[in-house]
């Protein structure tokens, strides 16, 4: 049996210029069946299926969305189908090597694939639990669903340190403010994605944004954000994780479109950054696996340069696999007619996919990239997975005001409403008390509710025993912090959850009673009726400090604080 250098030496031997620079690129497709046309593949690569797709271009890799404009996800069985599918082109195509299938499945808010699969609460909410036993636990599940259902590449876990309550794309989806918390459950996620079963089982992990997005006060998806921190700031607070995750043998880092003055003057996004992706990365941290680019989509990476010298950049600065590219024909021979030219070299195309073919090889895709269609329910969703999702998502749910001791409210449990944001959450929530016997009504009002549905809410309010209301960017919506004041002003029990960003209860002081669920899915909605009333004893422990409002001097909730009984 030939060891991976020699599988992975061999197989690039026999591949052409333009075929290795094609595994440079994780592309988007479009549809849920790997052989129906869609127009939308035809205008974007003048191909009718996704498996045409696959078949002209022979990518390093594909991703799924579950949106209205690239719409993959259907069900299990249907993803694990399109996988099969996608493979089958790529194994009949160019260098006949399958392919990376990855997808953003970072649970809680950024979960692409979802219910009957099994779904977690989200890397905050998990460092709400202390943990790290829960938290690999969480990855395993995810992973072993993922790779049954064909997907072996989760850009997953967030290793971004989230230092600035602002910032408007991380928060949540970041484990903690404090570096040593973050390392510790990156590190846990490393080991449950990769390390907890046979290959076949197990996913390749990505620890994202490379050199960290968590300072950030803008969205790199709209612009191009700049962090002012110094390179002795950056080792202390957003180099851990990475450093961990490093050190795990993590597959994959993820760049950020960033700048970072003080690190790089040259005033490039950090993903076509020498100093960051080379300087940073390679050198100083030692990394030596697969770096792949956020989506080159997004605006904070297309303010300075073209489409076509975006991958020539990128691969310049020391990026391996490119990902969305917004022309994937164009960026493949940008990058051949870079070699051509000198502007890169064959060999340094060489170096990238040797990366990608080794993870690979690790993660078993090319021996084994095919799935049992008929097997995923018995992976995918089963009892045993959602009963310990259940049990890790109780542990989560954070108190950080109980003046009064409204909480837990004691049976008989009277009439409730459930109000504020979130149609679904608010629906789940009054369900779930419901079901526990108190007679509940939800009524939601959505992130920034009309005056009209305000007297509406409290009128329902003061005919009610108590009151629930979901908050979401709280600070942000002025109608948001309306609907609480007047619901407080009735004099009913209020309790406050933030059910987004635990910042929210940093505001509306008049609120005596303040709950955290870091997230909105139904497992947690359901795990916070259990602690309303009574049915489990809260132990989530904040995992950032929460400021007095838009303060950031002021400390509402340290670090660490919670409530119990």
């Amino acid at each position: 049996m030939r060891s991976m250098d020699q599988e992975v030496l061999s197989t690039i031997s026999r591949m052409t210029l333009e075929e290795k620079v094609s595994q440079l690129f994780v592309t988007y497709i479009h549809g849920q069946s790997a052989d129906a046309a869609d127009p939308k593949n035809q205008r974007d690569f003048g191909q009718d299926t996704a498996a045409q797709v696959v078949q002209h271009y022979a990518p390093g890799g594909v991703i799924y969305f579950h949106n209205s404009e690239r719409d993959n996800i259907a069900n299990p069985r249907q993803v694990a189908a399109l996988s099969n599918g996608l493979q089958r082109a790529a194994v009949s195509s160019g260098a006949k090597i399958p392919l990376f299938i990855g997808t953003d499945q970072e649970e809680g808010l950024v979960t692409r694939i979802g219910a009957p699969a099994t779904i977690f609460p989200g890397s905050m909410a998990l460092c709400a639990g202390r943990s790290t036993h829960d938290a690999k636990r969480a990855a395993t599940i995810t992973g072993h669903e993922l790779r049954a259902m064909g997907v072996n590449l989760d850009f997953a876990p967030d290793a971004d340190v989230n230092s600035n309550p602002q910032n408007p794309v991380i928060g949540i989806r970041s484990f903690s403010s404090d570096p040593t918390l973050a390392s510790e459950f990156v590190t846990a996620q490393v080991e449950g994605y990769q390390r907890s079963g046979a290959p076949a089982k197990t996913v390749s992990c990505t620890a994202k944004h490379f050199p960290g997005h968590g300072d950030a006060s803008q969205d790199s998806h709209t612009t191009l954000p700049i962090i002012h921190r110094t390179k002795e700031e950056w080792s202390r607070i957003d180099a851990p994780p990475f450093r961990t995750a490093s050190a795990a043998g993590i597959d994959v880092i993820m760049t950020a479109h960033i700048e970072v003055p003080n690190i790089d003057p040259s005033g490039e996004p950090s993903t076509l950054s020498p100093a960051i992706v080379t300087g940073l990365l390679r050198d100083e941290i030692g990394y030596d696996g697969l770096v792949i680019t956020d989506s080159l989509e997004m605006a904070g990476v297309r303010q300075l340069h073209s489409d076509a010298e975006i991958p020539v950049l990128a691969l310049k600065a020391g990026v391996d696999q490119l990902l969305m590219p917004p022309n994937l024909g164009l960026a493949v021979q940008s990058v051949v007619d870079a070699v051509q030219a000198g502007t890169l070299t064959e060999e340094r195309i060489d170096h990238s996919v040797r990366r990608i073919l080794r993870a690979k090889y690790k993660r078993g895709i090319l021996s084994e990239p095919f799935v049992n269609e008929n097997g995923v329910d018995d992976v995918v969703g089963t009892p045993e997975h959602l009963a310990e999702a259940a049990r890790i998502t109780d542990r989560t749910v954070t108190v950080l005001r109980n003046d009064g001791n409204v909480l837990p409210v004691s049976a008989p449990y009277g009439t409730v409403l459930v109000t504020g944001w979130g149609i679904t959450a608010t629906n789940t929530l009054a369900t779930a008390l419901a079901a526990a016997g108190a007679k509940a009504t939800a009524q939601p009002t959505g992130l920034s509710p009309a005056a009209g549905d305000i007297a509406a809410v409290v009128a329902a309010a003061n005919e009610s025993d108590w009151v629930v209301v979901l908050t979401h960017s709280l600070g942000a919506y002025a109608a948001q912090e309306d609907l609480v004041g007047q619901l407080v002003a009735t004099h009913k029990p209020v309790v406050a959850m933030a059910v987004g960003n635990p910042y929210d209860a940093g505001y509306a002081d008049e609120v005596g009673t303040w709950l955290v669920t870091y997230s909105s899915t139904v497992g947690s909605m359901r795990s916070a009726a259990k602690v309303l009333l009574g049915r489990v004893s809260p132990v989530g422990k904040l995992p950032v400090e929460i400021p007095a409002g838009s303060d950031p001097n002021t400390v509402r909730f340290p670090l660490g604080f919670g409530l119990t009984w």
